[in-house]
């Protein structure tokens, strides 16, 4: 097996990471600090005091990147740039704010234009999924979806539009510009500092935190939106992290866009087992047939990701999945008694 060529930023260089209020940007911004990068940026639109996580000696900016001006402040010095900022959530987001989903081309378009212009090395973008054919996921069971997968193009309506075309751009700017860019469409990335309440959370901290609430109430009925047979793979944040580090900087997968994801499909009805389980907790099903459910099967196909890097994410959802749900509980409780918890996005 070829060996694949890395190309790695000095730990003085400046590092830019868009969306550092959110989920995976505040723990990108925190593992880099921690694998000794000094000078990093980190920018998002929400007020500092609603980022999900913060890292002391890192600039921070309150800025929204779908305007042009504030890119071509964002990018000064920078030498990566890292885009994870996007208006974004759970299916229950994503099918009811299409308009907003697809209005995140704005973030990608200014920024990769302003990264250009700055003379920056390397850009990341931060796709999905979503981006896929949703034809081929009709079946629970469907087959993993490999990369070629994106077309005939058919992706989900808004979210996953906005991720082909951004990714597009990402390889046009390569192809006519030569700038080095990096692509990963991320499959349903979960764990602590992420989401869990307010109508943007995924699957498995929605159903964390039902099972927490119940257990705490003293109820006995878990809501499941649609039958429970949908079935996805998901991946731990750590994977995450370590797979934007890995294919940022490999040579081989410049301007490639790569699945970056687990291949352990799971149904939402054992997800939800997993998370009662934990919670040492049983409790009766009430399924919600007319909410929003997605399509019905999606996993990722890892043989290009294995090829290339010698690598795939691997973390086992049960061991995700407990991290998470203890995480989740101490907000809950946090909350409860009046203590500060991680930001809901607005």
């Amino acid at each position: 097996m070829k060996k694949p060529t890395f190309t790695v930023c000095g730990k003085n260089d400046l590092i830019l990471v868009a969306g550092a209020g959110g989920f995976i940007g505040g723990s990108l911004v925190r593992y880099f600090t921690e694998k000794g990068f000094t000078r990093i940026r980190a920018v998002d639109r929400k007020p500092l005091p609603e980022w999900y996580q913060r890292t002391g000696g890192v600039e921070c900016l309150s800025m929204d990147l779908s305007n042009e001006d504030n890119c071509k402040r964002a990018v000064e010095g920078a030498v990566e740039v890292y885009n994870l900022a996007a208006d974004m959530g759970g299916m229950g987001f994503i099918e009811r704010f299409r308009v907003l989903c697809l209005r995140s081309i704005l973030i990608n378009t200014h920024l990769l234009e302003a990264a250009y212009r700055a003379g920056v090395a390397r850009y990341f973008y931060s796709s999905s999924a979503c981006a896929y054919n949703t034809k081929l996921q009709a079946d629970p069971h469907s087959r993993a979806l490999k990369e070629t997968d994106a077309y005939p193009a058919y992706a989900e309506r808004g979210y996953g539009w906005e991720k082909l075309m951004s990714e597009m751009f990402c390889q046009e700017y390569t192809a006519e510009r030569g700038m080095r860019t990096a692509i990963a469409r991320f499959h349903n990335v979960y764990g602590p500092w992420g989401t869990w309440d307010g109508g943007r959370e995924k699957a498995p901290a929605a159903l964390c935190r039902k099972v927490i609430i119940a257990k705490d109430q003293g109820a006995d009925t878990l809501e499941i939106w649609g039958d429970g047979s949908q079935c996805r793979s998901y991946m731990y944040i750590d994977d995450c992290l370590l797979g934007i580090d890995k294919i940022m900087h490999c040579n081989e997968l410049i301007a490639t866009p790569i699945n970056l994801g687990t291949s352990e499909l799971i149904s939402v009805n054992k997800l939800a087992s997993l998370a009662e389980q934990i919670g040492g907790v049983k409790l009766k099903r009430k399924y919600l047939l007319d909410a929003p459910k997605g399509v019905a099967g999606r996993n990722s196909d890892n043989t290009m990701i294995k090829r290339i890097l010698n690598w795939k994410p691997s973390i086992p959802i049960s061991q995700g999945l407990t991290t998470t749900y203890q995480w989740i509980e101490q907000q809950y409780h946090d909350r409860k008694a009046g203590r500060k918890t991680v930001k809901d996005a607005p």
